[in-house]
């Protein structure tokens, strides 16, 4: 362990740099479950981007063997303005504390994460807060292999944040360069995937003016579809705005004018995929798992023949898998759960309701980029419409309500509620399901309710929402 790693406690009471920043501001947790989000240049700073690459090079040093070479980092971001400052910031922290980073620029987050893998860097860190609105930002690291960061090491990275540090001088700083052919490399990955070429289709990408803008179009041109861009000229303001996956009417409208047999939408980082099929009508995450699902199985794919989604993956996904063999594991929401689940147990195909998907032969992150190709690659291996093959899975009606002002941790151990949750199952039989979850940052509890209709969902959902009004108000 060379000496610019070495561990440094601080005295009690002593708090400096970002650490104290966020030390006045609360004592939560900094890492959410997907990296650190905030308002860029308010929240989330050019000083707090410095201080957590260093951070994490020192965290980095001390749980990874180098044997005596320099580690690596690869740096990427989405097009926000704020992104050109921060991924600056970044590259500074790393380099500053002798790492060599390879700087890809705009490249979608699942992008980086296979680049880690590919090139066996020791980290990777995307600058990009998804589909939030363009004046925030993120911070989310890959450690090798291209894998999200355990809550332990992120634990780490945040405790050492703003310590002194012995500094690398001379030729121990980390080196920076561009890595100018990293489009081409995720590229000829995505196309290797494909369990056939997309010749004959027609497709709209919506790019959100987000990252997926520079690689989307490229990839599925080379797959053979006839392509047409929307949302594709980022301008460093514009990201998610009026487009992308949280935004489906243009998408819709040029789908239908240009006569398509599909649309695909990407979120800023492209890592999640929604469609629309040639009738304008949405495909949602449940629905393209569904269909992909399928496709995993026919070709022998599909490990233990297996879905994993999360619990708010609609009841009517889980009964279209029973009805074609496959069964389906759920976990707490949030893809990084998914992903624990599927490489725990070893399975193959897993994500969100929202189009986060991930097929863990060839990603180690939900890819929109990679989902969307292969949902239109078993379009042409089977000649069948979008529209047709989405019908696999009937969605059954589901009602949110979210009770706020209550007190949230007494949400499972009320017993007047249990009862009142156990008469709604009983109610709803076998066609119908009952969440309540806890907020993980709020004093609110999410009622979701699910039934054959929509009006005996609204019902089931007001009725317990009432409930939870009385039993657990503040």
């Amino acid at each position: 362990m060379t000496a610019r790693f070495r561990r440094y406690t601080r005295p009690r009471g002593e708090c400096s740099g970002a650490a104290a920043v966020f030390g006045r501001i609360a004592l939560a947790r900094l890492f959410g479950t997907d990296g650190v989000r905030g308002l860029a240049n308010r929240d989330l700073t050019a000083e707090l981007a410095l201080d957590l690459a260093v951070a994490a090079a020192h965290v980095l040093g001390e749980v990874a063997d180098f044997s005596g070479r320099r580690p690596r980092a690869i740096v990427g971001r989405d097009p926000r303005a704020s992104g050109e400052f921060l991924s600056a910031a970044v590259i500074a922290g790393l380099a500053s504390a002798g790492v060599d980073v390879e700087d890809v620029s705009v490249m979608p987050t699942p992008a980086i994460a296979y680049l880690v893998a590919a090139t066996d860097a020791d980290l990777g860190v995307v600058l990009s807060a998804s589909h939030n609105p363009m004046p925030d930002n993120g911070i989310k690291f890959f450690a090798g292999g291209g894998h999200k960061l355990p809550d332990e090491v992120e634990n780490l990275i945040e405790q050492r944040m703003g310590e002194p540090w012995d500094r690398p001088t001379g030729a121990d700083v980390g080196r920076v360069r561009r890595f100018t052919n990293a489009p081409s490399i995720y590229i000829d990955h995505l196309l290797k995937t494909l369990p056939t070429r997309l010749d004959g289709l027609r497709v709209v990408l919506d790019c959100a003016h987000g990252a997926a803008s520079f690689v989307s179009p490229r990839a599925f041109r080379a797959a053979g579809a006839e392509v047409i861009v929307i949302g594709a000229d980022p301008d460093g303001l514009n990201i998610n705005d009026g487009f992308g996956s949280t935004h489906l009417e243009r998408l819709r409208d040029a789908v239908i004018s240009n006569n398509a047999d599909a649309g695909i939408a990407h979120d800023g980082d492209a890592d999640r995929c929604l469609a629309i099929d040639h009738l304008g009508r949405e495909v949602d995450g449940d629905q393209i798992m569904a269909v992909l699902a399928l496709a995993f199985a026919d070709r022998g794919a599909l490990a233990h023949k297996t879905l994993v989604t999360t619990v708010m993956s609609n009841l009517g996904l889980r009964l279209a898998m029973e009805r074609s063999g496959i069964r389906m594991v759920q976990t707490a929401v949030g893809d990084r759960y998914v992903l624990e689940e599927m490489r725990s147990e070893g399975y193959s195909l897993g994500g969100e309701q929202s189009g986060h998907v991930v097929m863990l032969d060839h990603s180690t992150t939900g890819d929109g980029v990679q989902t969307g190709l292969h949902l239109l690659a078993r379009m042409a291996q089977t000649g069948r419409t979008l529209a047709d093959l989405a019908s696999v899975m009937d969605r059954l009606p589901q009602v949110l309500i979210n009770v706020k002002n209550v007190d949230k941790s007494r949400c499972h151990a009320d017993p007047e509620l249990a009862a009142a949750v156990a008469a709604a199952e009983l109610q709803l039989g076998r066609t119908g399901r009952v969440l309540l979850r806890p907020s993980g940052t709020e004093p609110l509890v999410r009622v979701m309710v699910e039934a054959k209709g929509a009006d005996q969902a609204r019902s089931v959902a007001e009725g317990l929402a009432g409930v939870v009004r009385q039993r657990l108000t503040l």
